[in-house]
């Protein structure tokens, strides 16, 4: 089998090589933007790495230290190489890239910390390019439609970048304008990616990502089309209206199309910018409490959730009007729409993780397709050990060993997460992904863990609960009692929280002062 992954190693080394100096010879285009060469590319990739596992950890025996530490080294390599790969094609690799780098938990840590930096490294198009796209698709050139417009992009992702501008009326603007070849590669990407991991999955049966090239296949139409993302911008904003925290840019609709998105610009620190909120006298703690209620809002409540909250998407500033925090939701191409069954499950399931209660746990876990997998599912989904899970992960606090703890058995329990992956409905995926990111944005600003986040969780997930009950139940009197439950239910939930600020504040030590020197006096 080495051998032969050689072979075809080899010979996709020679056609990408070939291929490459003769396009490059004559300069007709780009070699990397040939479907040619980007196969070539990933399947000499795909089967560098397939042959550096099999050959590695031939002679090796499994569940030794020996094994652990040259199976890290290869993770290492491996992920270099593909991070290598995502750079070399662009535009889809490096969103697959950043949705893997961005699986905390799921992955190995040699991956996901390896991945991570393409959210920094993400493809720039030359003004020319810019110019072109917006040539056509708005018909006019940049001097007609702005009185200025940078060249340097305020920010380049996987699919577009964003160049601020100004309006002849005045306006200032941010114009998100795609890559120009992004569209016409994104299908044949995908194509690549599947025969690929087919080949891999063949090799190794115990690799089941397959899921991965269903996502991407399934979400990218959605991305590359800008229409859809400035209507769910709007959908998100008239949502949330209710949150004065809370601000998403407004689109112009009328220099908007397919390939270009035309909105108000704002700026901010990016989310997990401590430092960045410290010297704006921004509070650190009621950030990360709006945007944790913001999420458990969109999740529990509505059902339609914003599926990429990485730190280059959620900005905060400090209000100009209120000089209150606020937080700036920008790109919003990928979202999830939860239905209500799932919803209702998921909140369930939630409120039975805070609250330790195992049958819960287990019932509502199997309700959402993970079967036997139960415990695995709630330590991925919380990223806590299976012994914080059982004590309440409210109740037990974070440490260094614990993560550790759970990275080590993400990479012993490949198999069973891949399984697990396959098994629970499309709809937890990108959850996934949405909860990792989360907590890696609560990780570096210090708050993981932080009690609000799960009395803003609880809060929304009983408001889920009795809405659903109440729309179900055919009796007034059945209603009222459900309302009754509700109130009750959040009631005690302001309580608890009231005691928290209590204990933590002066105010706390005031009282302990007080009591000791009225029994001291007795």
């Amino acid at each position: 089998m080495a051998v032969r992954l050689l072979k075809v190693s080899s010979l996709a080394t020679a056609v990408s090589t070939s291929c490459g100096l003769y396009l490059y010879k004559y300069k007709y285009v780009d070699p990397s933007d040939f479907s040619i060469i980007r196969f070539g590319k990933s399947s000499a990739t795909t089967a560098i790495i397939s042959y550096d596992y099999i050959t590695s950890l031939k002679e090796v025996q499994k569940g030794t230290e020996e094994y652990s530490a040259i199976k890290s080294k290869v993770h290492l390599r491996s992920a270099e190489r593909l991070r290598d790969l995502c750079c070399a094609n662009r535009g889809t690799f490096i969103k697959v890239g950043q949705h893997l780098g961005a699986l905390d938990y799921l992955l190995p840590e040699e991956y996901t910390s390896t991945l991570k930096v393409l959210h920094s490294r993400a493809p720039q198009s030359s003004l020319q390019e810019i110019e072109q796209v917006i040539r056509e698709e708005l018909g006019k050139e940049i001097s007609q439609l702005f009185a200025s417009f940078e060249e340097h992009p305020q920010g380049a992702a996987s699919l577009a970048q964003v160049h601020k501008a100004v309006l002849h009326d005045g306006r200032t603007v941010a114009v998100k304008v795609q890559h120009p070849k992004v569209q016409v590669q994104s299908s044949k990407d995908i194509m690549v990616m599947q025969l690929l991991l087919q080949a891999v999955t063949w090799l190794f049966p115990d690799f089941g990502f397959m899921w991965l090239v269903e996502e991407a296949k399934k979400n990218l139409p959605l991305e590359l089309d800008f229409m859809n993302e400035g209507r769910n911008a709007e959908k998100m904003s008239e949502m949330l209206k209710d949150f004065t925290f809370l601000k998403v840019p407004k689109i112009h609709w009328d220099l908007s199309t397919k390939r270009i998105l035309m909105m108000e610009f704002v700026e901010g620190g990016q989310v997990n910018d401590r430092q960045y909120m410290v010297q704006n006298g921004i509070d650190v703690n009621e950030v990360s409490r709006n945007l944790g209620k913001m999420y458990s809002e969109m999740i529990f409540v509505h059902g339609f959730v914003h599926c990429d909250p990485h730190p280059g998407n959620v900005l905060v500033r400090k209000c100009p009007k209120t000089k209150k925090p606020e937080i700036i939701l920008l790109d919003h191409g990928l979202y999830q729409v939860l239905s209500d069954k799932f919803r209702l499950h998921y909140s369930r399931l939630w409120l039975s993780l805070i609250s330790a209660d195992m049958k819960g746990v287990e019932k509502y876990s199997r309700l959402l397709g993970a079967g036997d997998l139960y415990p695995l599912f709630a330590c991925m989904l919380t990223a806590r050990s299976w012994t914080a899970v059982n004590s309440g992960i409210d109740q037990t606090p974070v440490t260094q060993k614990e993560d550790v703890e759970i990275r080590t058995n993400a990479a012993q329990y490949l198999p069973q997460i891949s399984t697990l992956l396959n098994k629970v409905p499309r709809q937890m995926l990108l959850l996934f992904k949405t909860n990792d990111l989360l907590r890696g944005i609560e990780t570096t600003l210090q708050t993981r863990a932080n009690a609000s986040s799960f009395i803003n969780m609880s809060r929304c997930c009983i408001r889920a609960v009795a809405r659903h009950e109440k729309n179900n139940s055919q009796t007034r009197f059945k209603k009222m009692q459900i309302s009754f439950s509700e109130v009750f239910a959040l009631w005690q939930i302001n309580l608890y929280e009231l005691l928290l600020w209590i204990k933590g504040s002066k105010l706390a030590d005031w009282i302990v002062r007080i009591l000791s020197q009225i029994c001291w006096e007795q």
